[in-house]
């Protein structure tokens, strides 16, 4: 299986907002909250509504790690999640499938995510996954702080943290390249 890309370009990251907010809040609102939490696909489908109505942070057992998480709910996507849930029952879907009683599936969320980046014009390999290092490859460009980042996924080392976000041996020479003291 090939490796999906983050979104690097803070502008069609914007450009996919947009095309996500003309579908509707739910996909729009499931994009941005996956490049602010980093979680995986996953554990953001299986939210509920009382997972976050009334709350700051998003609290959770990872699926694959079975390790508690714990994430604020931020600005970026806070009054958007306050508006989305408005009317909803706690026990519903936080993104529930249009046919009912269930979240929408990974392949679904897969293909809301490959039309909007297709229609804004990235080129770059797109899945699920993509919001979660999208989340990695921003927090780190931001902050500069591997560790703390490898300590969010629970990766076992840096260098799978490094990989991950995209920092690839290509960056590094072309970097080092131009370096000079």
């Amino acid at each position: 299986m090939t490796a999906v890309e983050p979104i690097r370009d803070k502008s069609l990251i914007d450009m996919v907002k947009r095309i996500l907010k003309r579908q509707g809040s739910r996909n729009h609102l499931l994009f941005v909250m996956g490049i602010n939490i980093g979680l995986r696909i996953s554990d953001t489908l299986k939210l509920k509504v009382k997972d976050v109505r009334n709350k700051d942070y998003i609290e959770l057992y990872e699926q694959k790690t079975k390790k508690f998480k714990r994430f604020p709910i931020v600005d970026a996507y806070k009054p958007d999640l306050e508006d989305f849930i408005i009317g909803k029952d706690d026990e519903e879907w936080l993104f529930a499938s249009r046919r009912g009683g269930k979240p929408i599936t990974r392949i679904q969320a897969y293909r809301i995510l490959q039309d909007a980046c297709f229609e804004a014009g990235i080129t770059a390999r797109i899945g699920t996954h993509t919001l979660r290092k999208t989340f990695g490859y921003h927090f780190y460009q931001e902050h500069k702080d591997i560790g703390l980042l490898q300590y969010l996924f629970n990766h076992s080392s840096q260098r799978v943290t490094l990989l991950y976000i995209g920092i690839t041996q290509e960056l590094i020479d072309s970097k080092l390249r131009s370096f000079a003291l």
